[in-house]
């Protein structure tokens, strides 16, 4: 380890639990829309962005949002009120799933939050600059190396997926950190703008791309800036300097969701090839207690699926 790289271990203390709920997001969808439920708050954040609201409390209203969604997937305050759920009732909701997913928080951290549950205001997808939708169509590489041929794992996540989750979980750990939640917050969602026009070929396309590499991110990250109008854009700007280096506490922070991210959706690739029906038989009770599960079971086993 760089040793001008203080130790981190306090700050991630306990949120492997809380990186993996976060990382879920991306496979949550429902009849809504196409988009996952981490797509959603992609837009969602810039539409808030570009609608002025500031980033500092963007990033509060968006984690928080995304830890209740952990539990609820679309379930949200939105649809709560189209369907006539009370307010008091709705945001009782809202607290419980809060509650349960920010258990492994620090509790100033998790109480930090807890006030931003439900505020983040939906916003017309007309407002949203074009490399938003660009990124949520984009799938990313996932793991390539030199020289090796390219394991296609499916389904791809998005750019979007990703940016989203890396925001939040970069944002939830400069808040255990100290760091300024703000700009990590913008940097995760904005550190692949060049990824909007530029197909994403990982480490191996990277290497071959050579030179050219650098100036071609530069001028695409360039042109997708230059749409948003000039204080967001300097706003921006500046949070995507923490992507140079891990020497400041925001840089760390992420850094270090950066690379969570992308490991976990390892993981989740390799716990999606190892599942088996004995685990959602055993250990998830697909097949649940209840009065029909003796039927249930004497169904399958008639069938030969017990």
């Amino acid at each position: 380890m760089d040793a001008s790289i203080p130790a981190y271990d306090e700050a991630l203390d306990g949120l492997g639990p809380v990186a993996r709920d976060i990382a879920e997001c991306k496979r949550m969808h429902d009849q809504s829309s196409i988009d996952s439920v981490a797509e959603r708050l992609f837009r969602r954040a810039w539409a808030m962005l570009v609608g002025g609201t500031a980033p500092e409390a963007i990033c509060l209203e968006v984690a928080a949002d995304a830890l209740v969604a952990t539990r609820l997937a679309g379930i949200d305050t939105e649809l709560l009120a189209a369907h006539a759920v009370e307010p008091a009732a709705a945001g009782a909701i809202l607290d419980r799933a809060f509650a349960e997913a920010s258990s492994g928080l620090a509790p100033e951290v998790a109480q930090r939050l807890r006030g931003s549950v439900g505020r983040a205001v939906p916003t017309s997808d007309r407002e949203l600059p074009g490399f938003v939708g660009a990124l949520i169509r984009q799938p990313r590489a996932g793991a390539t190396a030199p020289g090796k041929p390219r394991l296609a794992l499916e389904p791809a996540e998005s750019h979007g997926d990703h940016c989203l989750a890396v925001a939040v979980l970069g944002t939830i750990i400069a808040l255990q950190s100290g760091a300024d939640p703000a700009p990590v917050f913008l940097v995760g969602l904005a550190h692949h703008l060049h990824n909007a026009a530029l197909p994403d070929t990982g480490f191996a396309g990277e290497m071959l791309l050579g030179d050219a590499l650098v100036p071609l991110m530069r001028r695409l990250t360039q042109r997708e800036l230059a749409t948003l109008e000039p204080a967001l854009r300097r706003h921006v700007e500046a949070a995507l300097d923490l992507t140079l280096d891990a020497g400041t506490p925001e840089g760390r922070a992420f850094h270090a969701a950066d690379v969570i991210d992308r490991v976990l959706q390892a993981h989740h690739h390799a716990r999606a090839a190892a599942f088996t029906v004995d685990q959602a038989m055993g250990d998830l009770g697909l097949v649940h207690e209840g009065p029909l599960q003796v039927f249930h079971r004497r169904v399958l086993s008639a069938v030969g699926l017990a």
